[in-house]
């Protein structure tokens, strides 16, 4: 049991790493499309400089992290008592479609990091605001389900969740006001 707390731990510290890289390639997704915007040489050296960051964040800090992340969950849940207990739980199988959706997000993110790294800009500065949310809604559901064990109430759980979507949508449409304001 002593050693569930380490894998418990060691878990943590990679979800935690695997979030900080995900909310950050996107910001780098942003600065990078905002870049391709820019009049040479500006626009090149700007380029070059996003992609060895996005590279290195993305190789070395989130693909490890989500890597690290997933096998010490597998572990603590295939392989020690209190893992099996968990998979009994409902909110356990909530919080997995949550990870499942999350996998898909990270997924989404890969592929726009090659496409950025091909100098392929398929999105707007402003869509990739909006979707550096999706790992923010996700962490929330994960973290509240995590925390209060109770998957009865997923559908407040879900209107919390649409109505945080919403704070968050109204707040990016104030703070694209504002930059809109102030560049002007």
């Amino acid at each position: 049991m002593e050693y569930y707390n380490y894998l418990k731990s060691l878990h943590l510290i990679f979800v935690i790493t695997w979030f900080a890289g995900l909310f950050y390639i996107v910001r780098l997704f942003v600065y990078q499309i905002e870049a391709s915007e820019k009049p040479s040489p500006e626009k090149e050296i700007l380029q070059e400089q996003f992609k060895i960051m996005s590279y290195r964040l993305w190789y070395i800090i989130t693909w490890p992290s989500a890597i690290l992340a997933s096998f010490f969950a597998f572990w603590m849940l295939f392989f020690t008592e209190m893992g099996n207990a968990w998979l009994q739980m409902p909110w356990m199988h909530v919080k997995l479609g949550f990870v499942f959706l999350l996998y898909l997000y990270h997924l989404k993110c890969h592929q726009i990091f090659k496409q950025l790294q091909n100098n392929e800009v398929k999105h707007t500065g402003n869509f990739m605001r909006i979707w550096n949310e999706g790992a923010t809604i996700i962490l929330f559901a994960v973290v509240f389900l995590v925390i209060l064990k109770n998957a009865v109430n997923w559908i407040f759980g879900v209107i919390g969740i649409f109505l945080f979507s919403i704070l968050i949508m109204l707040g990016f449409k104030f703070y694209k006001r504002i930059r809109e304001r102030n560049q002007s």
